[in-house]
């Protein structure tokens, strides 16, 4: 087995730590106590190709591939959260959909800008009913006379009130199957359709910095033609879209969970107690060895999801295996950073406890751990 990267994904990854080094990490602990939506980094990420990295260069992306695309958000991950999950969600849940479902005219239109960053995008599933359920949606859709009539709620929407942001695709009913189940569809609303109504932003435990609103439509129209792929074909879009999306946020934990090791390690030999760096204590050592030990193993786990994602393998069981351990890893990883940190890392001036919040919504955005390991355990069964 070959671990070499490619020029590519070595020059993507230089990038991108650079990029995060000097541009993000300066602005993180601003952005996690004000809130503030950082617009000009992201036009930046924009500038440098990062919001469209997995796409051809023919929709205006960066043409590189899904591996490259996830080394990127872990060292985004690295810099802030917050950030990387704005660049996971525009790119995995936002513009992928139009890129694997849409017709030319959809990815001229909308998946272009998307590519370039000129605009954001929002992907609306989750709903205050149905979270894990996803397929429990009940915001539904009726076609009357040539457009689509919304009605319904979405909640824990990301980017889809920022000043970028050119809308939604949402997730709505529209009939019933022959045996029986919600017929699920996708259906592509712009950001100034009449009855979109975006709600105020959360007040969050973690990610301040990037957006999450609930969405509400009353009888919000669109035109027939807003459909993204086949009538019916909702359900199956976003399971494969999710798949993705978990390689992604495992890969985005990966970069948490190294931040953490990278503080408690400048932290370890600079803190003297006892007339020398706690970093000679094999106690705070332990700590060390086994952060390390498991950055890596989900790093690799990551890896490989990604790489039969190039490759075209089914790899469903594999992205739920790294998201699942990739996020319970980063959790792990930023409980130690603290506890390193000891009563200087209870205080936010350290960057560890901003990562301590951060962390857990690891464990739930895009399928929480309980969901990871049923669709584990069916594969088994497979």
């Amino acid at each position: 087995m070959d671990f070499t990267l490619s020029d590519e994904q070595q020059m993507i990854r230089d990038m991108c730590r650079e990029f995060a080094e000097e541009e993000i990490k300066p602005r993180a602990e601003e952005l996690d106590r004000t809130g503030e939506f950082p617009i000009d980094l992201v036009r930046k990420m924009g500038e440098l190709g990062l919001l469209g990295l997995p796409f051809p260069e023919e929709y205006g992306g960066a043409g590189a591939d899904f591996l490259a695309y996830c080394i990127a958000l872990e060292e985004i991950g690295r810099g802030d959260a917050a950030i990387a999950i704005t660049m996971e969600a525009h790119t995995s849940l936002g513009a992928t959909p139009f890129y694997l479902f849409g017709t030319d005219e959809q990815k001229q239109r909308y998946l272009v800008p998307l590519a370039r960053g000129e605009r954001l995008w929002a992907f609306g599933l989750t709903e205050p009913g149905a979270g894990s359920d996803s397929a429990g949606t009940q915001t539904r859709a009726e076609l009357r006379a040539g457009r689509w009539h919304i009605n319904g709620a979405k909640a824990f929407i990301t980017n889809a009130g920022t000043a970028m942001t050119g809308g939604v695709t949402i997730t709505a009913v529209t009939g019933t199957q022959p045996d029986g189940h919600s017929e699920i569809t996708n259906l592509i609303v712009p950001r100034d359709t009449p009855g979109y109504v975006i709600g105020n932003a959360y007040h969050k435990m973690g990610w301040r910095a990037s957006d999450t609103r609930p969405l509400s439509f009353e009888d919000c129209q669109v035109p027939e033609e807003n459909i993204l792929g086949k009538r019916g074909d909702g359900f199956s879009q976003f399971m494969r879209i999710l798949d993705a999306g978990r390689v992604a946020i495992a890969s985005m934990s990966v970069g948490l969970a190294q931040a953490c090791l990278d503080e408690s390690l400048k932290y370890a030999h600079e803190r003297q107690q006892f007339g020398q760096p706690i970093a000679r204590f094999q106690a705070i050592q332990f700590k060390l060895a086994d952060m390390a030990t498991e950055v890596e193993l989900a790093r690799l786990m990551y890896y490989k999801a990604a790489w039969l994602h190039v490759h075209e393998r089914p790899y469903t069981r594999e992205a739920s295996m790294a998201k699942l351990f990739a996020s319970e890893t980063a959790k792990r990883c930023a409980d130690q950073a603290v506890q390193i940190h000891g009563g200087y890392g209870f205080m936010d001036e350290y960057p560890v406890s901003r990562y301590w919040r951060n962390v857990k919504v690891h464990e739930i955005g895009e399928g929480t751990s309980e969901v990871q390991r049923l669709i584990i355990a069916k594969q088994l069964e497979r």
